[in-house]
């Protein structure tokens, strides 16, 4: 399965066999404007993506869909049991990124407001 239903804005950065990594507008959110940390990124990852490291993966560990705005800043992971219907989800979570309908203000504990103000214009988000 592949990314084809991603919505315009966002980008496949990587695609390898255990994880993907996709970022909403990286033209826009490129360390000039924002902290490079700023770049909303989608994590699809076979386990969770905090595992100790030196642990492998194991063909039973589900899938995992984990919206990023800063390292320490995500929304709860979603779990799926196949790679083809994390891809599908990851699909959809971007879709409703992009259509602003993530709050992404309930995310932060120290809000950064000029941040909210540009994904609010570029989602067409209302405050």
């Amino acid at each position: 399965m592949s990314f084809d239903s991603l919505p315009e804005g966002w980008v496949v950065w990587s695609d390898e066999p255990q994880q993907s990594v996709l970022t909403f507008r990286p033209d826009v959110f490129d360390t000039h404007s924002f902290p490079a940390p700023c770049l909303p990124t989608i994590y699809l990852t076979k386990g969770r993506r905090r595992r100790q490291p030196g642990t492998q993966t194991r063909p039973t560990d589900p899938w995992f869909v984990t919206l990023y705005l800063e390292p320490e800043v995500d929304r709860s992971p979603e779990r799926y049991d196949s790679r083809a219907a994390a891809v599908e989800g990851a699909c959809e979570l971007a879709s409703q990124f992009a259509r602003g309908e993530i709050d992404y203000r309930d995310l932060y504990q120290v809000p950064r407001p000029e941040y909210f103000e540009k994904l609010d214009e570029i989602t067409g988000r209302e405050a």
